[in-house]
This record gives structure tokens, sequence and C-alpha cells, in this order.
């Protein structure tokens, strides 16, 4: 037996038949009138399983299906998402004084981001529970895959976005046949997505609590698949993960997928887990031993799609069970620079959330025979405009070996 058709609470445990759909984005009832929400996750039961079942015959991610909360015979709806690369960056390694340093390259999914594994996960869940209508509060990433995904299962796609996001967010959403809708401030659109949930019974695909809890729990352990793979692709399991981090969805969902692990018997134990943020709430949690993450002081950021004052209980329980951090990294100018880093030395363009995940790991005090695992989350692609503004123009000269190099030298 694998998945329980049981939803348990991080904070109680209290556990809630599947499917308990006023729950999905909304959290533990419980937890929420004690003041300290937190996310509702599949429960899974692995007794009697040494390795972890593959599925060869199922499209991406789907081959772990046994691993995610699924009927057998629900159809999978895939894009081919997951089986992404790990690139090695052995110059990083030696910067850093550690034995290995590698990129779980997520950008190479379809939509270009981690993204697409909750979206896989929870659109093929709507599809088992009947669904016809599924909504999502999002700055890009989330509402594009979860659009594309809504797209490839024939179901209707309600985006929640606010208007200062990327314009290349809101085509990436539009394209796959979304309806996306801005709001004016960002809370609005949870209290938006509540209403429609309970008016309607539409399936959120995000959270809408407040303060948050995580997304669909059904599509957090669509991260699950990033452990597995890891644990196939390396000599060895690392030592260390960094993540970067909002609401702490792609944290919990990879942390979760290396606990199976270690109850299957595959791994000893898990690597620490490093959330890499901009403004650092659950670094203060963490520092204070509080159950409750941020609000703490912020302002605009480049890396917007994680750019919360807040964190989430599941967020600190990942990291608290892991004996891992949270490291912020507040400066525009510092993300930015990380990003262009990157780029130039290693061929790998990722959005300003990701890059965060650079300053965060060089933060760090790591044992020099420690290997290293940085999530690559998102393409820059998604945000040329903000990396465009940190370079230099480019110039128009005379078609001659001259005036090039005086280009090129200047």
């Amino acid at each position: 037996m694998t998945y329980t058709r049981t939803l348990a609470c991080l904070r109680c445990s209290a556990a809630y038949p599947d499917p308990s759909l006023e729950l999905v984005g909304r959290g533990c009832p419980a937890c929420e009138a004690d003041g300290v929400p937190s996310n509702v996750l599949p429960a899974y039961d692995l007794a009697g399983l040494g390795a972890v079942p593959l599925s060869d015959a199922e499209p991406g991610l789907f081959r772990y299906r046994s691993l995610l909360p699924l009927a057998a015979d629900t159809p999978a709806v895939s894009l081919a998402e997951g089986a992404t690369p790990v690139v090695g960056l052995p110059a990083t390694a030696e910067r850093l004084g550690v034995a290995s340093v590698v990129v779980k390259d997520e950008t190479r999914n379809p939509t270009w981001s981690y993204k697409d594994r909750l979206a896989a996960v929870a659109v093929t869940k709507a599809v088992e529970l009947g669904i016809d209508t599924v909504v999502v509060a999002s700055t890009g990433n989330h509402g594009a895959a979860i659009a594309a995904y809504a797209a490839r299962a024939g179901l209707r796609c309600v985006v929640l976005t606010v208007a200062s996001v990327p314009s290349t967010m809101k085509t990436l959403m539009q394209v796959y046949g979304a309806s996306v809708v801005a709001l004016p401030e960002p809370r609005q659109r949870w209290t938006l997505m509540r209403e429609l949930v309970e008016k309607f019974d539409w399936l959120a695909m995000s959270g809408h609590a407040d303060p948050p809890v995580g997304s669909n729990p059904y599509g957090v352990d669509g991260y699950k698949t990033i452990a597995y793979e890891l644990v196939d692709q390396l000599a060895a399991a690392p030592d260390v993960v960094v993540v970067p981090t909002a609401y702490a969805d792609g944290l919990v969902g990879v942390a979760r997928g290396f606990a199976d692990l270690v109850a299957l018997g595959v791994l000893e134990r898990s690597p620490l887990m490093v959330a890499a943020e901009p403004f650092g709430p659950l670094a203060a949690a963490l520092a204070s031993g509080s159950e409750i993450a941020g609000p703490v002081p912020y302002q605009p950021s480049v890396a917007f799609s994680t750019a919360s004052p807040v964190g989430t209980f599941q967020g600190l329980t990942a990291l608290r069970s892991t004996g891992g951090s949270a490291v912020a990294v507040p400066s525009d100018d510092v993300i930015l620079a990380a990003q262009r880093e990157l780029a130039a030395s290693a061929g790998l363009y990722q959005e300003a959330a990701s890059a965060t995940a650079w300053p965060a790991l060089a933060d760090l005090e790591l044992a020099p025979d420690a290997s290293v695992v940085v999530i690559g989350t998102s393409t820059g692609l998604k945000d040329v405009g903000a990396t465009a503004a940190t370079l230099p123009e480019v110039p128009v000269i005379e078609p001659s070996a001259d005036a090039l190099l005086a280009a090129i030298e200047s």
C-alpha cells in the first residue's frame, strides 16, 4: 500500500479523508483556529517497499505514480515533465571549498519552471475528482504551469494575478487559454479565490489562506520526484539542497521525497534543506523558535515570485526536520549580479528568484567534503527586462575589425 487516501496536518497530525476539497488551499481548520495555519498533505504507507517503485509505461514524472496521491487508473495529464538534468559546477565548488556543486536544472520542464511538477499532479487529481474548473493565484510561473496542464486536460483555468507582473508572465498565462485577471492588491487574490472555491466548487491550485499555508497538497507532492531523480542521477545523495523559497511548496516536496527514500531504506539520512528567500521570514522564525514565519519588513523585489514577507509552517517543518536553515537575500543588486555571473560563467540563465540561491549558498558554512545541489527553479527568459536593465547597450559599429575591437575594448 502507498497512498492511504488521507490528508494529514503537518502540525497536529489530524487526518482527513481524500477528498476533503474544502481544505485544499486552506489547510487544517483546527490549526487555523489555533492561529497557526498549517497545510494538510497526503499520507502514505510505505511498509513492505524496499525501493522506489517505477511505472516505466507512464509518461513524465508519473513513472513514480505509486508514490503520488493518485488512483492507479487516473489518466496522467503529462507534458513529459521531469527527468531534468543535473549540471556540475566544478569552479563554483572550488571557490566555495566544497566537494561538489550541481544545479538541478528545472528550466528544462515544458513551461520552463519546476512548477510543472506541481501542475502535472494537481491537474491530474482534478481530473480524478471530476473538477471542471481550476483557479490559481500567481505572479507567473505557477499560473503558466497550471494553465498549460489545464489546457492539456481540457479544463477551464482562471488565474488571479497582480498588475505589476512582467508582461512576459501575463502572456505565458494567457497563451495557454487561461482567463487571467489582475487585482490591485496581492492579498485580494486569496479572498476572491476562497469565494470562488466556496461558491462554484472550483479546485484551488494554490493557497487561499491568509496567512498562507502553501499550495494544493496533491501538487506539493509532485516535487517529491525531484528527490527521486537526484538519487538516480548522482553518485551519492547530496549533503545540502538549496531551494529558492516563498511559501515553500518546492522545499517541502523535495524534503518529503528524501524522507520517502529514508523510509524505504534507499538513504540513511535526508540532506539538509536550505531556503533562499528575499526577506527572511523563515530565517527569522528559525532564529526565534516561532511557529509563525513573519511578517518581516519588505519592499519591491526583482525576485518577485518569492518576495514574500511571510513564510509557512510547512516550510519551517521541512527546515527543522532536516536540521536545515534559511538565508535572506534582500538586495536586488546582489541577486542580479549572481544571475549574470551564473549565466556568464556556467551558461545557465535563471530567473531572479532562482538566482537568490547563489548568494544564499555563499553565506553557508559548509564542510570541505560537502556535496551541494541547487534547485534551478525557473528560466531568466520569464523576465528579460530585469536583466537587460543591468547590461550595457549593444553598440552599433562600422563593419570593420578595428571598429569591432574598439567596441569590445570599451
